[in-house]
């Protein structure tokens, strides 16, 4: 460990990048392998950024088979600095609850983010991490479409609640930011960000970032041209 590394665990939930299996809202205009390309690019971005934050513990919930998944060697290659642990439970709600009581087990607050925000930089990263952390409470970070992007706590606790909060829904970031509430914590809000559902989320993230998700965008935008007229 750094002597300057943040004193947090960064924790992503992630889904192998699979046709059929990922990103599926995108298909169409996107072709099923294309979409899984894109969650591929993805999600590398975000690990790259993981990576370079400067956050002490790096933390991957992964489901699905990596051996079939797009990029399969290079995310394989990533995740080798990276603690990866299998998703657990049967709703997505406590699938998120698990994970965070997964990485709780550092004795650190826990930064909790998906794979479809590949414009959250490294820097943005350690910034709400920090807060998190002089916050001494929780930060949540909205996304556009009524979800959220990031949930930080300095106690597990009200992870549990997860479980009984409404996922994808155009409710469930203000649905979690009132359970957190009800358990006695403030909520500190982090920046609102566009995740990759759709094509026009995927257009509108692709002109905010820099890396394999903007370029893997771009090419395969232009290869479906015509569906997109």
């Amino acid at each position: 460990m750094r002597p300057s590394a943040i004193p947090a665990t960064l924790l992503i939930i992630a889904k192998a990048p699979i046709a059929g299996f990922a990103k599926t809202r995108l298909t169409p205009p996107f072709s099923p392998r294309d979409a899984a390309r894109l969650a591929a690019a993805s999600l590398l971005d975000t690990l790259t950024a993981v990576r370079a934050s400067g956050i002490q513990h790096r933390m991957v919930a992964w489901t699905g088979t990596l051996a079939a998944a797009e990029e399969a060697d290079t995310l394989a290659d990533t995740l080798r600095e990276f603690t990866v642990v299998p998703q657990r439970g049967n709703s997505f709600g406590e699938r998120l609850a698990n994970a965070h009581a997964d990485a709780a087990h550092f004795g650190l607050p826990v930064l909790q983010i998906g794979m479809d925000t590949p414009q959250a930089g490294p820097e943005l990263l350690a910034r709400s991490a920090t807060h998190l952390i002089a916050s001494e409470d929780a930060v949540l970070g909205p996304a556009a479409d009524g979800g959220w992007w990031a949930l930080g706590l300095t106690d597990p606790r009200p992870a549990r609640l997860l479980v009984e909060v409404p996922m994808s829904t155009s409710r469930t970031g203000d649905l979690t930011r009132e359970a957190v509430r009800g358990c006695g914590y403030r909520v500190h809000r982090l920046p609102i960000l566009t995740d990759v559902d759709t094509y026009d989320d995927a257009l509108t993230v692709a002109a905010h970032s820099h890396g394999r998700f903007a370029t893997t965008f771009e090419r395969l935008s232009a290869a479906h041209t015509p569906a997109l007229l």
